[in-house]
């Protein structure tokens, strides 16, 4: 997508109208990478939002509300110490890059005036936000401290002189004249496409743009430079002064192009873009830049942040049930051989009763086994380094140590067992998370539970008020659908009532689903809707006829000790359904 310089510019012009000769009330960081600054401004409240995420960098006035965390980080410590009380005085460009400088009039602890620099970079991975004391132009903080191990050429470090970043040897469009046009263009007469000369060779130009100039003169965005006509060349720079002309005006008209049929953004602009006609691409026109970037990147920003966080929880679990099932295969294994460990007895009491007749350096004994009725020769492997006595010592030890085992596997076994279907448990309440409180809980139960080194943090769990899904049936039932472990246990053995139904997918993974039925009876219809719900929030997602078992809630309990999420139930009887997404996003969804 376009957030080029054009569209930087049409933010800073719309950011000048709003909230230039403000009042700054409140600074806070929701994210690590993001700021958001509350200001009073001609009578009207504004929230600024300025993110240097590495996928959608971004400042524009925003509508939505963001959780702040329990403590403020320290940057954003800083940003209140100088910017609270402060006044907004200018907000500039620089170029036509995307480089914005706000200029902030505040008082130091002394009480004495002076003017600080917001610094905004918006640079892909390499965005940022800095602090800098104008006067001095020395760097106070940033949300990212870069330091030469990071960068030698360039560092941004509290207590050094702010440099800009390196910059390319482009030209200002908006300086632009049809002699240099043609001087730019005379010297990339190669192979290189329309579009690309513009981005090429101007600052704050996305091919976005590049292609719509070539759209506008109803020339082939692909065709070569050398292959132009001065005819050609001539329409081209009048699209494109045409262009900028509206720009140097701040003559802005900001939209969306829609593809309805794969229901997808294609693009998004300051400018009009009409490149997508032929592909039937629908224009939705906004009266703010700020409102445009807000509905588009809020989805986009949540779902980066949580693919993230569930990447990085998805990854931990999956390392921990790898070494659980690894676990369980192997104490299977040994518990078989200790069903077999008579076997090593007999060795040693033969042995020992024909400890006369081995010699040393044997590899094997054959011996009568008088513990056979037919008294049949059975062959003995032996150690040839050992003594005959050490030789059936050792198996005494062997024999020893696998009845121990037998006792521990016994109880071990149906551990590792739910340990598994409990990290499983975890896995698909990560893919079913629809917001970040739902992987935040899920992140401090694996701490709790010792999976990932942290503090639980129980302030911050009281805080966290994540919901189940709630669905409502064709015959007007609520449906609950629990999202992780924790929620499971909430919506079993909390919320939900004796008589309600409860619903779970049949010896396999997957989330508790609940039908609050308020003592009435639950149709049939109802029924399969919510063992969809529950095949559909399992690891059974993608099968054909799954089992899913219901019964009364009160037939449902928590054996004593068992992990979150994990719970036992009778008298139950089954269903079998097919889950299906299109099917699932019929349904209709309170929350």
């Amino acid at each position: 997508m376009a957030f080029d310089g054009i569209v930087t510019r049409s933010i800073v012009s719309e950011l000048n109208n709003n909230i230039v000769g403000g009042r700054i009330d409140r600074v806070y960081q929701p994210e690590k990478d993001e700021i958001v600054i509350q200001i009073r401004s001609k009578g009207n409240n504004y929230k600024f939002l300025i993110s240097a995420s590495n996928n959608n960098p971004r400042f524009h006035l925003t509508d939505q509300n963001k959780k702040n965390p329990m403590e403020p980080p320290m940057f954003c410590m800083i940003l209140r110490k100088y910017l609270i009380g402060s006044t907004i005085l200018n907000i500039e460009q620089f170029l036509m890059d995307r480089i914005v400088f706000l200029d902030i009039a505040s008082r130091d602890e002394l009480g004495i005036d002076s003017e600080k620099r917001i610094v905004l970079e918006i640079m892909g991975r390499h965005s940022n936000i800095i602090i800098i004391d104008k006067e001095t132009n020395k760097i106070i903080d940033s949300i990212t401290r870069v330091s030469e191990d990071m960068s030698r050429v360039r560092q941004v470090f509290p207590g050094l002189k702010y440099n800009l970043p390196p910059l390319q040897d482009k030209d200002n469009p908006l300086d632009t004249n049809k002699e240099r046009f043609l001087e730019l263009i005379d010297a990339e007469k190669d192979s290189t496409q329309i579009f690309r000369f513009f981005y090429f060779n101007y600052h704050g130009l996305s091919p976005l743009i590049s292609r719509e100039f070539c759209y506008q003169a109803d020339l082939d965005s692909r065709k070569k430079i050398s292959e132009l006509t001065n005819d050609e060349i001539n329409i081209l720079y009048k699209s494109f002064k045409e262009s900028m002309a509206r720009v140097q005006n701040n003559d802005f008209s900001p939209n969306i192009i829609l593809n309805e049929q794969e229901d997808n953004i294609l693009a998004f602009h300051a400018l009009p873009i009409k490149q997508y006609e032929k592909v039937n691409g629908v224009i939705d026109k906004y009266d703010s830049i700020s409102d445009l970037l807000d509905n588009y990147f809020y989805e986009k920003d949540l779902l980066d942040r949580i693919g993230q966080k569930a990447q990085s929880l998805r990854r931990t679990t999956k390392i921990h049930l790898d070494r659980a099932i690894n676990k369980l295969k192997y104490q299977r294994l040994e518990y078989r051989e200790s069903l077999d460990r008579e076997k090593y007895k007999i060795y040693a009491d033969l042995i020992s009763a024909n400890i006369h007749r081995i010699k040393t350096g044997s590899k094997e004994v054959k011996v009568q086994n008088f513990y056979d009725e037919d008294l049949e020769m059975i062959t003995i492997p032996l150690d040839e380094k050992l003594s005959a006595p050490i030789n059936a010592q050792r198996y005494y030890k062997k024999y020893s140590k696998l009845k121990s085992a037998s006792s521990l596997l016994r109880r071990q076994i149906p551990r590792t067992k739910d340990e598994i279907l409990y990290l499983e448990n975890i896995m698909i309440g990560i893919e079913n998370s629809s917001d970040v409180e739902n992987l935040d809980e899920t992140r401090e139960e694996l701490i709790k539970e010792g999976y990932i080194k942290g503090k639980v943090n129980d302030k911050k769990q009281r805080n966290i008020k994540s919901r189940p899904h709630h669905y409502i049936s064709s015959d007007g039932m609520s449906i609950f659908v629990g999202k992780n472990n924790r929620q499971n246990d909430n919506l079993t053995f909390k919320t939900s009532h004796r008589e309600d139904i409860w619903l779970h997918v049949q010896k396999m993974p997957g989330s508790h689903v609940v039908i609050r039925n308020a003592g009435k009876s639950v149709s049939e219809k109802t029924l399969e809707e919510a063992a969809i719900l529950a095949a559909f929030y399992s690891s059974a997602r993608e099968s054909n006829n799954v089992p899913v078992d219901y019964t009364e809630r009160k037939n449902v309990r928590k054996p004593r000790g068992a992990k979150a999420g994990l719970a036992i139930y009778e008298d139950f009887n089954t269903i079998f359904v097919t889950p299906n997404r299109k099917t699932i996003n019929n349904f209709k969804k309170e929350n």
